[in-house]
């Protein structure tokens, strides 16, 4: 069908500002990367747009020989997938039962849980709670507090609630458990919703450093992004080895900055794209309310 003049200075408008955000957001992650391979000179020059100038790896080296950058990147890959597969068995666990409108009580446990949604715990009955299990200096306090988010859960349960019913009967009749009709039913209908409460969860457990600050003291414990956090603040670059000291002394700090922020960012833009069709997919139909 032809369209009108009006749709398409409509249609127009909408691709020029689509273009526009998608710049606005993109522009600056191609400077911080044009920054992290330019040299010292060329950075307090202040002419770097997004090009680098005066090509350099010293920056990189710097970043790679410093041990403490790569025990927190192992840190924050240990807690980042340990903790989305603690943060997804739970969620599902608790959103199947409550999708089925069978089960007696789960109004009263869906209004509890809107509660938590509504009104958070203040940080220092949080910490009294984490200090009581003992979970201090422990890499359980940075995923367990957070198993469950409140908003992931409600788009989980609408998408459990639009698995057809019978289906589940069927699974029942056959003498299928509940463990096993959400394992074996459930769950393999539900990938594109996992997906993306995966990269939700991923994501959060990716750039979260306050939970490492607030219940953290031991610094081989340290996540990246608190590692990151300290470098971007100051040039403090901890136990590194003498070469990285070297290097930093004659290379630009900004740049080592700069560095260490491309190579936080790039493993969640790497994942993100095998996930895309997933995710798109999920937020979808999870936000389908029956």
């Amino acid at each position: 069908m032809k369209m009108g003049k009006g749709e398409r200075v409509f249609q127009i408008f909408n691709y020029g500002l689509l273009v526009l955000i998608s710049l606005m957001m993109v522009l600056p992650i191609i400077h911080v990367i044009a920054q992290s391979f330019s040299s010292n000179v060329a950075i307090n020059s202040g002419k770097i747009t997004f090009f680098p100038i005066e090509f350099v790896l010293s920056n990189y080296e710097a970043v790679i020989g410093d041990h403490s950058v790569w025990r927190a990147f192992l840190i924050s890959v240990i807690v980042t997938v340990g903790g989305t597969f603690i943060n997804l068995m739970a969620t599902s666990s608790l959103a199947y039962p409550l999708s089925r409108s069978e089960y007696v009580g789960r109004k009263v446990v869906l209004i509890m849980v809107l509660v938590t949604l509504v009104f958070q715990a203040p940080l220092i009955p949080n910490y009294l709670l984490i200090k009581e299990l003992q979970m201090l200096d422990t890499l359980w306090a940075l995923v367990i507090p957070g198993a469950i988010s409140t908003f992931n859960f409600f788009i989980m349960r609408s998408f459990f609630m639009n698995i057809p019913k019978e289906l589940i009967d069927s699974a029942r009749i056959d003498g299928s458990g509940e463990i096993r009709v959400l394992w074996n039913i459930v769950l393999p209908l539900s990938k594109p919703v996992m997906a993306t409460m995966g990269i939700f969860y991923a994501v959060t457990h990716w750039n979260a450093y306050s939970n490492a600050l607030y219940f953290i003291n031991d610094r081989t414990l340290y996540p990246l992004q608190v590692r990151l956090r300290e470098i971007v603040m100051s040039d403090y670059f901890g136990q590194a080895n003498s070469m990285v000291e070297e290097i930093a002394g004659t290379m630009s700090p900004e740049g080592i900055k700069m560095a260490v922020i491309v190579i936080s960012t790039l493993p969640i833009m790497l994942v993100y794209p095998f996930l895309q069709k997933h995710f798109v997919k999920g937020a979808m139909i999870g936000s389908i309310k029956s």
